[in-house]
């Protein structure tokens, strides 16, 4: 029996817990991780406004961003299969993404039926909806050196207590860590 794809929860935090990539300042070290992150999974699944935001890359596969590991995180984002929930997207032009045509739970199960590398979760949204339904095996949260004041929380909406179980932590030199959890019961 073939072992399940892991669903990885991985986001960046400011460090009073907000989403917002726009305030987060990655250096060529958490560049580096992201990119080896993306290739050691093989799927992305992302909200509406976390997709739009990721498009962003997509320029530096025609022109050089002058960064070496920009440019290496951008052809590992551009190649990747992303599955973008949305209520109002109709269709996507980039060549690696797709719409998704079920629930979120129906997708998810539906994947970790296939065989291949892990399957991560780059929304908060989308984070929030499969921390609810027991469907995420590892978080992977990097809280930044940044205080945002408000924005969107991470956990919004935890509709009851989740105890996890740490695993590790890794440190970044610009002051970025991310610390690494897996939901207690596993």
């Amino acid at each position: 029996m073939r072992a399940m794809r892991k669903v990885i929860a991985a986001i960046n935090m400011s460090l009073d817990g907000f989403c917002d990539h726009t305030l987060m300042l990655p250096d060529d070290e958490i560049h580096q991780h992201y990119t080896d992150l993306l290739r050691e999974s093989d799927t992305i699944l992302y909200g509406r406004i976390t997709y739009q935001l990721m498009e962003y890359w997509r320029a530096f596969l025609t022109t050089s961003s002058g960064n070496k590991s920009s440019d290496e995180f951008a052809h590992v984002m551009n190649t990747i299969p992303k599955v973008v929930f949305s209520q109002t997207l109709k269709n996507l032009d980039w060549d690696s993404a797709r719409l998704a045509n079920r629930t979120i739970v129906d997708e998810l199960q539906a994947l970790k039926q296939l065989p291949g590398k892990d399957i991560l979760i780059g929304s908060p949204s989308l984070i929030v909806a499969l921390t609810n339904s027991d469907l995420i095996d590892e978080y992977q949260i990097c809280i930044h050196p940044v205080i945002a004041g408000n924005g969107l929380p991470l956990f919004n909406n935890i509709n009851r207590k989740i105890q996890l179980t740490y695993l590790k932590t890794k440190t970044f030199a610009g002051g970025a860590t991310i610390l690494y959890y897996k939901p207690a019961h596993q």
